[in-house]
């Protein structure tokens, strides 16, 4: 395909509106049309982008002249919006988490299979060369045999009133989007899973801890993997500021990564160095690895319809599938229920 055509399943998650705002002065895509299941939301924002609008899914999903769609409805809607578009042989970006439970996620992987489309998980943490550097380290084994991972992913959402008491309101609904902790914790449980592959086992503590308004506000999980690494995933919606994102250990190196989130990148310095890397007997004690920081979170937001636009064109195979997704939704309802039960849960 030399141009792609699409068209937009719901503008209720935000992230919409900044792939739509990349997508609209690109030559070779083209801004189609839209349904939101808010008319007013869904006819607001496509006139902003240019595109029709329409108060039927069924009219949507069945244009001719739509390749691709994307999914970015409230979380507890997924499930049929996917298969309404891979029975409509549309391909799918879809908004994280993949879906609230793994029964969900397994009739979405169904429906594609059955219709034969491709289906990318809209997860931004692949799309940043900082992220795929500490990748690239891992797997030409500069560090050795990694050991442990640990990645704080945080937002200070909880302390804006407007998140809370307006639109956006739905992330916080436990019927829409079940926690916070699932809603943005799952960035990082598909970056480990990214890392080290899918995980075996998790103990995990999930719980308010600064607020009262969502159903959750902070989650600390740590999960196994099958070569006995730990990871160790920290997430928030109550964090004011921080630097250090990402720690890695190996037994022949470590990376620190810094200002790799939302409430980190706008603390970072001009001309910071994102990564440091210390090697077994290297004679400087940290390497500087020199990479561009973005001025804000919203740019790596940005960077997610690019490569998936390529892919598209190229009839190539999703870097995160909708069977990817699955695993990083299963790894939080695993954190979920050992929070609950207070025990080990096994995600084999």
């Amino acid at each position: 395909m030399s141009r792609i055509n699409i068209g937009v399943i719901s503008f209720a998650h935000g992230h919409v509106n900044v792939y739509c705002n990349q997508m609209k002065n690109w030559d070779d895509v083209r801004l189609v049309a839209a349904w939101d299941d808010n008319e007013e939301r869904g006819r607001k924002n496509a006139e902003t982008f240019g595109m029709d609008f329409t108060p039927h899914l069924d009219d949507l999903v069945g244009r001719s002249d739509i390749d691709a769609l994307i999914v970015t409805s409230e979380t507890n809607k997924h499930g049929d919006h996917c298969v309404a578009a891979a029975e409509a042989g549309k391909h799918i970006l879809l908004q994280k988490p993949m879906a609230l439970s793994l029964s969900e996620c397994d009739r979405i992987i169904a429906a594609v299979d059955r219709a034969g489309i491709t289906l990318q998980m809209a997860f931004q943490m692949r799309c940043d060369p900082v992220n795929q550097q500490m990748k690239q380290l891992i797997d030409d084994g500069v560090l050795g045999k990694v050991g442990t991972i640990r990645r704080r992913h945080c937002l200070n959402l909880l302390f804006n009133e407007a998140f809370v008491t307006g639109p956006s309101r739905w992330h916080i609904d436990p019927v829409a989007n079940m926690g916070m902790f699932m809603d943005d914790a799952v960035h990082a449980a598909d970056f480990l899973y990214w890392f080290l592959g899918p995980p075996v086992s998790v103990m995990a503590e999930i719980d308010n801890v600064l607020t009262t308004c969502a159903p959750d506000d902070t989650g600390m999980a740590i999960y196994r993997f099958a070569d006995g690494a730990f990871g160790l995933l920290y997430n928030a919606s109550v964090t004011l500021g921080a630097e250090i994102t990402t720690e890695i250990y190996g037994d022949q190196g470590t990376v620190q990564h810094y200002y790799g989130d939302g409430v980190s990148t706008p603390f970072a310095p001009e001309g910071a160095a994102p990564l440091k890397l210390f090697r077994r007997g290297s004679p400087q004690a940290w390497e500087e690895i020199r990479m561009a920081i973005p001025k804000t979170h919203g740019e790596r937001i940005a960077a997610v319809p690019r490569p998936w636009i390529d892919m598209l064109k190229a009839g190539g195979t999703p870097v995160c599938d909708a069977r990817a997704g699955r695993v990083s939704t299963a790894m939080c309802l695993g954190a979920y229920e050992s929070a609950q039960t207070g025990r080990r849960v096994s995600l084999s």
